[in-house]
């Protein structure tokens, strides 16, 4: 008999509908697997062999071909055990199949009959409710990352016998509900991480919120143990929540990554992705040869950080120049070409020089210029074109060390950080897709960043003296445009100009 069972492939972040036919009929005993199956498919054979005889099915000694459609997708991973094993089942007759053209199945399956949890599961529960399929059953670990779509039944069973028990008697059970204490479940990451444990340096933590505030890309430059890398960590902690439809496209982007398998239904936390500096090319922007997300996309919506940036490779970091610009990334394989969203700030720190204590009102610089020269030549001008702000953060004072911290707490600041969100978005309504001041391009620089005789006096002198590019100008204006937002001015003015053009502290040092 013949029996097909729907299952879905991943394509980058989104999902294929896939259809896995299967046909039992006389011949010598054996299964062959077609339509361009990977490795972990073809071992389903022996695997889901076993598992049903396991869990209590037999397993029919006849020839059994399934075939996987469309035969041209290549298909990967362990997620067609379970479509598989219904397959088999309903063709010999042992479930019934008047569900299976309504419903969609994704599961591992392990020797003793138990469901495993599988990587992707919330962009293809996405797809099938476009689709217009019934229900999806999948492992229960993965239930709740399902539930998150509306209009979509969602079943979780923890073994095969379950779910040849639903496909008898569908009437016995319920779709699974959506767990808010789940959903809204936050890292307590954010919760320790407060800026108002930081002591001293107002100028970087001016910095940090108009980062947050305009989405602005950030470089800290200081000696060892300035306080760099704690004052990064504290930018998420500021950031605005994400929306609905912003955690969505974030928790679609972690599951394909295969970071949701015992975590539950959203990430509701802006992604925070901290890389060695021993990270390559390939892990950093994705690739493999089933393309999957690197680190700027689990970063979508959030904050890369690079600590120590002028350890990585040159070449490394070359690979973000075009997402930083463009919000996205294109692997591009022989076979296949697929979009990852990268829509990321980034935030970096390194040391001055070499040694570290260049500039430094203690400890001398033992680096000699030529050295100097060769520390900051591992960072192109491009990409350093590409960061808003770059700040100096000096060492603090014996006084500030011993004194107790008096600076405002996160929750403060988010609060200043959100109303200059809401600011902007106002301004935004007509422009598209346009989140943050970061975004913007020249032609909304046209219109929503005009200057005064003054202030273009002034930013013409900043460019002369300093050498800047077209694009690190209009950067300048970007951050103007942010200091104006939390401010809560409508046009910039020659102290919002002023301002921004502090923030190029590498390219004052150069």
């Amino acid at each position: 008999m013949l029996a097909r069972v729907w299952s879905a492939s991943i394509v980058g972040i989104d999902a294929v509908k896939v259809g896995v036919e299967v046909d039992v009929s006389g011949g010598l005993p054996g299964i062959v697997v077609l339509g361009l199956p990977d490795a972990a498919v073809q071992e389903a054979r022996e695997r889901v062999k076993a598992t049903l005889k396991n869990a209590g099915f037999a397993f029919p000694m006849r020839k059994i071909v399934i075939n996987l459609t469309p035969a041209d997708l290549r298909k990967e991973g362990p997620c067609f055990d379970l479509p598989i094993s219904v397959g088999i089942l309903a063709a010999s007759e042992q479930v019934s199949a008047h569900l299976l053209g309504d419903y969609l199945f994704l599961g591992e399956v392990s020797l003793d009959g138990s469901l495993r949890p599988v990587v992707g599961v919330l962009p293809i529960a996405a797809t099938a409710e476009k689709m217009g399929i019934v229900g999806l059953v999948v492992p229960s670990d993965n239930a709740q990352e399902a539930a998150v779509v509306e209009g979509l039944a969602v079943y979780g069973f923890k073994n095969l016998s379950d779910v040849a028990d639903f496909l008898n008697h569908p009437e016995r059970y319920k779709p699974v509900q959506l767990d808010n204490t789940v959903e809204t479940r936050h890292d307590g990451f954010l919760q320790t991480a407060d800026l108002q444990d930081v002591k001293g340096q107002a100028h970087a933590r001016r910095a940090l919120e108009i980062a947050a505030a305009g989405g602005h890309n950030l470089i800290f430059v200081g000696p060892p143990g300035s306080g760099k890398t704690m004052l990064a960590r504290r930018l998420p902690g500021i950031l605005p929540a994400l929306s609905f439809s912003e955690a969505l496209e974030v928790t679609r982007i972690h599951s394909v990554a295969g970071l949701l398998k015992n975590r539950g239904s959203l990430v509701r936390d802006r992604p925070f992705r901290s890389p060695h500096h021993s990270a390559s090319g390939p892990s950093l922007v994705g690739g493999g040869s089933f393309p999957r997300p690197g680190e700027i996309s689990i970063s979508h919506k959030g904050i890369l950080f690079l600590d120590e940036l002028t350890e990585f490779k040159r070449d490394v970091l070359e690979f973000l120049r075009q997402p930083l610009e463009d919000g996205y990334v294109t692997i591009s394989r022989t076979k296949q070409s697929v979009m990852f969203p990268a829509q990321f700030t980034l935030v970096a720190s390194t040391n001055p020089c070499a040694c570290g204590y260049y500039g430094d009102t203690i400890q001398q610089c033992t680096c000699s210029p030529r050295q100097r020269e060769q520390y900051w030549a591992k960072l192109s001008g491009p990409l350093m074109d590409r960061i808003d702000l770059q700040v100096a953060v000096n060492r603090l004072k014996p006084e500030e060390i011993t004194q107790q911290p008096t600076g405002e707490s996160s929750a403060t600041v988010r609060e200043r950080v959100q109303l200059a969100r809401d600011y902007a978005s106002s301004r935004f309504k007509n422009a598209g897709n346009l989140s943050c001041n970061a975004q913007m391009q020249s032609r909304h620089l046209q219109k929503w960043c005009k200057l005064d005789d003054s202030s273009r006096n002034l930013l013409e002198g900043a460019i002369r003296k300093l050498g800047l590019s077209a694009r690190a100008s209009d950067r300048i204006l970007k951050v103007a445009r942010t200091i104006a937002d939390l401010a809560g001015d409508d046009d910039l003015k020659t102290n919002h100009v002023a301002e921004a053009i502090q923030y190029r502290t590498i390219d004052r040092m150069q």
